[in-house]
């Protein structure tokens, strides 16, 4: 199985653990802008592992790309949590799931690679699915329903453009100098979300530490095997398909093993869990769709 199937589904399986550790650490009071601060942190800290690759010589007057995406990366990153905050996540995450059509929408004009109709079917139906997945019981009205879908409209816009820029400039530079550039830019634009924390870093309880590290660490593994396989072997639109199965994995996984985690949604009702199931059935279609020609 090629590494652009089989590296984007594990990193959709550390995700899930990722995000399950996180939850966690967020209902320990940490908050969503020191989570933001020092996962940066510590992505940035395992992206210049990768510095190690090698790669082209640096030319200063091509660093303005590398910036972009990283604009790119921080701004999605602003408005994704801004939607997270102020709206509901059963309206935030599908729209997010856009990202997927985007990319597919994209590549032809900003690459030149042209995007199969198999792959088109497999990019709506993974969004279906998401949509599918975060469906509330009847009776359950969204809040703040025009911020969520502008900022997770911009998020997506946003992480999409990421996708395909470090697919279209990941060549050209090499993975192991262009990637480790783009996520310490990152990290230096994150220090402006300092005056958001709460309290300082310094406040953050002790029992959440663990939680909030882990589950870093793990969202940076992740990230490193994704953005890694865009950047190296392109196919941002089918890798985008196969990540999307963290969606169906979440839901297999805490069921599973939530409660390991101290997550109660294993409980919610019937309805929930007809309508999380027809989104695993759309997932894998579309999965389906991306593995076999």
């Amino acid at each position: 199985m090629p590494p652009t199937i089989v590296l984007p589904l594990l990193a959709a399986l550390i995700y899930v653990f990722s995000a399950l550790l996180l939850k966690r650490s967020s209902e320990l009071g940490v908050g969503i802008w020191r989570t933001t601060f020092v996962s940066n942190m510590v992505i940035a800290l395992l992206f210049s592992l990768l510095w190690l690759l090698g790669g082209k010589e640096i030319s200063p007057t091509l660093l303005w790309q590398p910036a972009l995406i990283a604009v790119c990366l921080f701004v999605g990153q602003l408005v994704q949590f801004l939607a997270l905050e102020r709206g509901d996540v059963s309206v935030a995450v599908p729209v997010f799931g856009l990202k997927v059509v985007l990319v597919a929408f994209l590549t032809p004009f900003m690459i030149g690679d042209a995007v199969s109709g198999r792959l088109w079917c497999a990019a709506f139906l993974s969004v279906l699915g998401i949509t599918f997945f975060h469906r509330k019981n009847q009776g359950a009205r969204p809040k703040n329903l025009g911020i969520t879908l502008v900022a997770g409209g911009l998020g997506a816009i946003c992480f999409a453009v990421f996708d395909v820029l470090v697919q279209k400039w990941g060549p050209s530079w090499g993975a192991g100098r262009l990637l480790p550039i783009i996520f310490w830019i990152n990290a230096a634009f994150s220090f402006a979300l300092i005056p958001f924390f709460k309290s300082p870093l310094h406040a953050v309880r002790r029992e959440a530490w663990p939680w909030l590290l882990l589950g870093t660490a793990l969202l940076g593994t992740q990230s490193i095997l994704f953005v890694s396989t865009v950047a190296i072997h392109g196919s941002a639109t089918s890798a985008n398909i196969i990540y999307a199965s963290r969606g169906l994995l979440t839901v297999a996984c805490v069921w599973l093993v939530g409660h390991w985690f101290g997550n109660r949604e294993r409980h919610l009702g019937a309805t929930v869990m007809r309508w999380r199931l027809c989104g695993a059935l759309l997932m894998m279609s579309a999965i389906a769709l991306v593995v076999i020609h």
